[in-house]
């Protein structure tokens, strides 16, 4: 027979802060892990190109300010604000 896993939260819904994914225990159980919210990498400043910032970490504002500096940003001008493409133009 399947075993069958219960939320160990008050929340019973499948919402977006009640994600989890399923793991195995040492003792050969499945058990529910709850997943953290993922983040957005910042957008371009010059709000013409559609895509999202390369190099620069997608996480959230609270764990951004834990993050070391080279990984909000990248090594050129206008590096973590605005696209290489935007740059060139």
């Amino acid at each position: 027979m399947v075993q069958r896993s219960t939320y160990h939260r008050r929340l019973p819904t499948n919402t977006a802060s009640n994600r989890t994914r399923l793991s195995r225990t040492p003792g050969n159980r499945i058990v529910y892990l709850y997943t953290k919210k993922v983040g957005k990498a910042p957008k371009s400043l010059c709000g013409v190109c559609p895509g999202r910032l390369r190099g620069v970490r997608a996480v959230g504002p609270k764990v951004l300010l834990r993050l070391c500096k080279t990984k909000k940003h990248v090594s050129r001008a206008y590096g973590g604000s605005t696209c290489a493409k935007c740059v060139c133009l």
